[in-house]
């Protein structure tokens, strides 16, 4: 098994190709009564006092540019004004629910300075800024139709990498929490060779990357799509990579779109790794990753189970799609069990036990001593 990023001699071939991305875009699933009971388990489905159908009954709009007048792919947009007073207050009220569980009374400073709408993509978001009076302080959340792939996404985002998502759906309606970073291609073209940043955890964090995207089954993380997080240290700046898009988990029937490695836009990252890592110091990362993957999965064994249970009896993909992916897997990984999988929730699961088998067969007993590990 090749260690990610380390590997690019004719990987880039496999990319995918360069048509428009409104000529890609996947359909949107329901949320499917199995999820639905999982939502309210873990009471991620709440009455919200605005669903994503108000928000799109705005009266008119505007082209949002950016801080150096450049066009975006937002629009501005207003409202009827007997409309907006209750709307910005109820906007309020669902931002102290993903917040601080509805606790209005330290909320009171707080107030909506924008709605945003982008049409492009597919959720077709709106982005509601909201600001402290007092400081000035800006905060975003997000209000988007529920599409149960996204859902599978967040969700395993959750318990198997090492960020936490707030997010609430009620019906059709998905809100979720801003992901604060640096987007993938601005860093590409202005931080990646920053003396601020050690080349070396930049690496090891890229291959960490890779290899959750890989393990969940989260395709389409070209530099867009995903956010790198900062964080100053005594010796150098530590680096996160975090996923900020969650609408092509376990769709994609080719294997590689679920390795951000082959994609054209992290050409660049996949050269850094080489230039900064020997194969051996790559796999050694890999295999980190893998137990911290094992180590999450486990303090939340149940509510995985669950999780994993809903998604293979949902649909989220085609059946041609996960007849190539099976296949693939198999041979990447020299299981034929992958050949009994019927839905992508089986595959993610059979991927799962693959590493599971890889770290037992190594050091046997492994995994009964994860409990008392950390992450770094």
């Amino acid at each position: 098994m090749r260690a990610g990023w380390t590997h690019v001699a004719g990987g880039m071939e496999e990319s995918p190709g360069t048509a428009p991305r409104q000529q890609q875009k996947k359909p949107s699933y329901p949320i499917s009564a199995g999820l639905r009971a999982y939502l309210r388990r873990y009471r991620r489905e709440r009455e919200l006092p605005v669903t994503y159908e108000r928000l799109r009954r705005f009266a008119d709009s505007v082209p949002l540019n950016d801080a150096k007048g450049r066009p975006t792919l937002w629009e501005s947009v207003f409202y009827d004004p007997f409309e907006m007073e209750s709307l910005q207050d109820d906007l309020k009220r669902v931002y102290a629910l993903i917040r601080v569980d509805g606790d209005l009374s330290v909320m009171k400073h707080l107030y909506i300075d924008r709605i945003d709408f982008c049409a492009f993509g597919n959720s077709t978001p709106f982005r509601i800024r909201i600001v402290n009076a007092y400081n000035d302080n800006p905060d975003y959340f997000y209000i988007k139709r529920g599409d149960a792939s996204r859902i599978y996404g967040l969700e395993l985002e959750h318990l198997l990498s090492p960020n936490r998502l707030n997010y609430l759906t009620c019906g059709g309606t998905l809100v979720e929490e801003h992901i604060a970073g640096i987007p993938g291609n601005e860093f590409i073209a202005r931080w990646l060779g920053s003396p601020e940043i050690s080349p070396v955890r930049l690496a090891k964090e890229l291959v960490k990357f890779n290899e959750r995207s890989f393990v969940r089954l989260l395709g389409d993380m070209r530099s867009y799509n995903f956010v790198v997080v900062l964080t100053p240290d005594f010796e150098g700046a530590q680096v996160r990579i975090r996923a900020m898009d969650f609408d092509q988990q376990s769709y994609e029937g080719r294997m590689n779109l679920y390795r951000p490695q082959f994609f054209k836009d992290n050409r660049s990252l996949a050269l850094f790794c080489v230039k900064q890592l020997r194969l051996e110091t790559a796999q050694q990362y890999q295999r980190e990753e893998q137990v911290l993957i094992l180590q999450r999965a486990l303090i939340s064994e149940e509510r995985l189970a669950m999780l994993l249970a809903g998604m293979s009896a949902d649909t989220i993909s085609t059946w041609e799609n996960i007849q190539e992916l099976r296949s693939t897997l198999a041979e990447h990984y020299g299981r034929d069990a992958y050949m009994r999988c019927e839905s992508m929730g089986a595959l993610v699961r059979e991927n799962l036990e693959s590493i599971r088998i890889n770290v037992e067969k190594h050091v046997p007993g492994r995994l009964s001593a994860l409990d008392g590990e950390t992450e770094n």
